[in-house]
């Protein structure tokens, strides 16, 4: 990591410019073409020094009252075409495999729903049930209570 990368991240660590085009104004920011600050970027992702690029939405402010974080219990050979499965669904926000910690909690697959009413996120999770069909063992649904502020990377904290 250079000095030109570090100047990078400390200007996208708060989020992109909320412009037509954040590349290009933040190459502009920076005295950089935008083909360099997308490389610069990549590069940083490939070697692990930042993990994505993406949207993070508000989901309240949209008016997504009902979200929760869908757990089921699947067979552990099946996960990653499950997983892929539920995760391509259109409502479904992340989906991802988990250690189950029996006796406890048997849960491996995690699929996140977000709905404006409850049944309409009862209407999602027994879409995901019926996908998931026979191998479905068992499942519950976790709902947000409160809003978590949501951050990138900051200069100083380990990405752990």
């Amino acid at each position: 990591m250079d000095d030109t990368d570090r100047r990078l991240m400390r200007a996208s660590q708060a989020g992109l410019p909320l412009t037509p085009e954040p590349y290009q104004t933040l190459a502009e920011q920076l005295c950089l073409s935008k083909d360099e600050v997308m490389q610069r970027l990549t590069a940083m992702q490939e070697q692990g020094l930042i993990r994505r690029i993406a949207a993070v939405p508000n989901h309240y402010r949209l008016g997504y009252r009902f979200n929760g974080m869908t757990v089921w219990e699947v067979p552990d050979e099946r996960i990653d075409e499950l997983g892929l499965k539920v995760g391509q669904l259109p409502f479904v926000s992340h989906c991802y495999h988990r250690p189950r910690h029996l006796p406890e909690w048997p849960y491996n697959l995690f699929a996140m729903v977000h709905g404006k009413t409850q049944a309409e996120a009862e209407a999602q999770i027994r879409q995901i049930a019926d996908l998931l069909g026979a191998h479905n063992r068992g499942h519950d649904v976790l709902y947000s209570t409160k809003i978590l502020k949501k951050t990138g990377f900051r200069s100083g904290q380990s990405a752990g």
